[in-house]
């Protein structure tokens, strides 16, 4: 059931804010209360998701000249209402968009081109392509959601029966309509058809409801959405037995085949995309129906939908998944080819002004496993994934009601391939390494952090391997949501296969390995104890080895190459005194990485690594510092900077060495120096 989020006092403060209790201050604080209850409707991703969905508040306001001008806020296009502020509602002159009402037809462009025109302010966002619908409906306040409830409504054949069941003449349906000038007139037709509905059904598509204040449009909206979920769960059938889960082995091949395969289709040289799998009991229910290669195949539950997910999923099915990397390539070429074909069906009806996008999906289904949105970052395969299991859950209420019935193939065509839509993901040029899954070892550290942030300002994935989960925790939330990790002793047996799996899991596969960790273990040769050496060398060697290892089944199994990026260290060319633990298995650090490079190179594989001295990091700690300084006898800041720049050099020093490997596409085998310059520690 769906919570009432409303609270006076937070109501009140949000008011408070925007101005005192008065009449000069009446339309801010009347907009604050449009802000807090689309900020409540945005929280909840069963009423909308990324950026679905509009709200509205008109207004009277004064122009420069001091006259009374009536003004309607709506959501940008693309905004998220859970975090929308009171810019994101920009304000348009209501009267021309009134009169608007006397045309028979008016083209999106005109649309957008009067809505902008009309905007009280010009540099605001542009206003949503639903605006008119909610201009030509007389109320104060509307909200336009996606409800997961009301789009089962929404999608049934039945869905007046059904409307009438529940609200009786309450609600009011709209036929289906393509968002813009078209709804706006059967909105409002429909309305005044039925002046004594509450709220609009939109067929295909969506929810309306409406009030006098912001409390009572969204009271109604919570309130309209309980009586459909109580209606249907009261007719949903019992969940079924799960599919038997695959085994961990058999997911860690199918995940980086089904990435490549689908890289496969989008051109050599484009990243692959990042997946987000979802396994819950909902979705596991839904994989397990006998109908789900018919019933998954039928559309979408909401046209907003396909921009990200396709019109349809790609299905691995049990023939499939026993065939392996072969028959997964396969099913992604058919899923082009047909996807080609529906785009040759549609696109004449256009006269040729449309450009096919990449045939390839934004959904798969995978029994024994679940739903994996993909797309270009984990930010879009999560939105995908999101969309995908809301999609999932309308499929399943609508079939145990009635029957899912989306919009056809033409509409969906018109809505995936409208400029307007389209708008809504941008067409700036992406980011250098967008697409690229980045995993670093020892990533909660100094130089681990500082390396993964710097491959994310770029655009990458991030998956970060540490000892300490409060580390991890910590260094997860510097980096945003769309990152992931995991914290384990790299040292221990099969921890490096454990890592990557877990970053497949995560992300579906990896581009490039930065194996970071490792620690300054102390010792002279003559009175090294062998438990110490040895420990060295599982952290400075064997795990390095483990990692790259790991990583080249990914890298063969995802059939484009990748990177393995090695933090080496100085004391593999220029050792020093009481650091023969470390110096050692860095040395054979260094061969590794030679000897990677010459095996790897005729794959695509590229192996590179940093040399790097004096970083503040857990390897040299404040301790460590004034020890070798004092020995010295220097303070510890000219100990920092005792290179030929004389300048300290930094963990992010490190890290833009990295990210200039990664960028360098055709070097390998090479080792780059980061100290400020030592000729001693000097490769050439």
């Amino acid at each position: 059931m769906f919570a009432n989020l409303w609270q006076d006092a937070v109501a009140r403060a949000m008011q408070d804010a925007a101005g005192p209790d008065d009449a000069a201050h009446a339309n801010a604080r009347d907009l604050a209360l449009r802000v807090y209850t689309s900020r409540l409707i945005g929280q909840n991703p069963d009423l909308v998701l990324h950026g679905g969905g509009n709200t509205s508040v008109k207004l009277v306001e004064r122009d420069l000249y001091g006259d009374a001008v009536e003004v309607v806020h709506i959501k940008g296009s693309g905004r998220d209402l859970a975090v929308i502020d009171a810019a994101g509602l920009p304000a348009m002159r209501m009267a021309p968009l009134l009169r608007l009402r006397q045309l028979s037809a008016l083209t999106d462009a005109e649309m957008v081109n009067v809505q902008r025109t009309n905007l009280i302010d010009s540099s605001g966002p542009n206003p949503s392509v639903e605006s008119l619908l909610h201009v030509w409906l007389p109320h104060k306040y509307i909200d336009h959601t996606h409800a997961t409830p009301f789009l089962v409504l929404a999608n049934l054949p039945e869905a007046e029966a059904a409307c009438r069941e529940i609200f009786g003449q309450r609600l009011a349906l709209v036929r289906y309509v393509m968002p813009g000038f078209g709804l706006a007139q059967a909105t409002e037709a429909a309305a005044l058809a039925h002046p004594e509905a509450e709220a609009l059904l939109l067929r295909n598509h969506g929810h309306v409801t409406w009030g006098q204040t912001a409390k009572a449009s969204y009271d109604r909206l919570i309130a309209q959405c309980n009586e459909v979920s109580a209606w249907l769960a009261d007719r949903r059938p019992a969940p079924l037995l799960p599919v038997a889960a695959l085994p961990e082995a058999q997911v860690n091949s199918l995940l980086p085949a089904l990435r490549g395969a689908i890289a496969a289709q989008l051109g050599d040289d484009a990243p692959m995309p990042v997946f987000d799998l979802r396994s819950d009991a909902a979705v596991q229910d839904f994989l397990a129906r006998p109908d789900l290669a018919e019933l998954s195949a039928r559309g979408v539950a909401t046209p907003d939908h396909v921009i990200r997910t396709k019109g349809k999923p790609l299905l691995l099915d049990d023939a499939v998944l026993a065939g392996g990397s072969a028959a997964i390539a396969a099913a992604v070429k058919d899923f082009a080819r047909r996807y080609t074909a529906y785009f040759a069906r549609q696109a004449p009806r256009f006269g040729g002004e449309k450009t096919m996008l990449p045939p390839t999906p934004g959904l798969a289904l995978v029994p024994g496993l679940g739903l994996i949105g993909i797309g270009a970052d984990a930010t879009a395969a999560r939105m995908a994934a999101d969309l995908g299991c809301q999609t999932l859950s309308v499929m399943r209420d609508a079939e145990a009601v009635g029957r899912f019935a989306p919009i056809g193939e033409a509409d969906l065509f018109d809505m995936e391939y409208w400029s307007l839509e389209q708008a809504k993901l941008g067409k700036g040029k992406p980011p250098l390494f967008q697409g690229r899954v980045v995993l670093v070892t020892g990533g909660a550290g100094a130089i681990g952090l500082a390396t993964a942030q710097a491959f994310a300002d770029l655009g990458a994935t991030i998956f970060l391997v540490d000892l300490s989960q409060q580390a991890l925790d910590e260094a997860l939330q510097t980096l945003g949501r769309d990152h992931g990790g995991v914290a384990l002793d790299i040292t221990r047996p099969g921890a490096a296969e454990a890592a990557i799996a877990a970053c497949l899991r995560r992300f579906g596969g990896l581009d490039i390995l930065v194996s970071n960790a490792g620690a300054a273990i102390s010792g002279d040769v003559a009175t090294l104890p062998d438990a110490t050496l040895r420990q060295s060398f599982e952290l400075n060697f064997f795990a390095h080895m483990a990692f790259a290892q790991a990583a080249i089944a990914v890298f063969r199994a995802q059939g484009r190459g990748g990177q393995i990026l090695i933090n080496v260290s100085k004391q593999a060319v220029n050792p020093g005194k009481g650091f023969a633990a470390y110096g050692l298995p860095k040395a054979t650090t260094f061969f590794l990485l030679r000897q990677l490079a010459l095996e790897l190179g005729g794959e695509g594989i590229r192996v590179n690594g940093i040399n790097a001295d004096r970083i503040r990091s857990g390897l040299l700690t404040d301790a460590m510092i004034e020890t070798r300084a004092a020995a010295r006898g220097i303070d510890r800041q000219t100990y920092l900077a005792g290179n030929l720049l004389k300048r300290e050099v930094e963990a992010r020093h490190v890290a833009e060495a990295f990210t200039f490997l990664a960028m360098a596409e055709r070097t390998t085998g090479h080792v780059m120096t980061v100290d400020g310059g030592n000729i001693e520690a000097a490769l050439r």
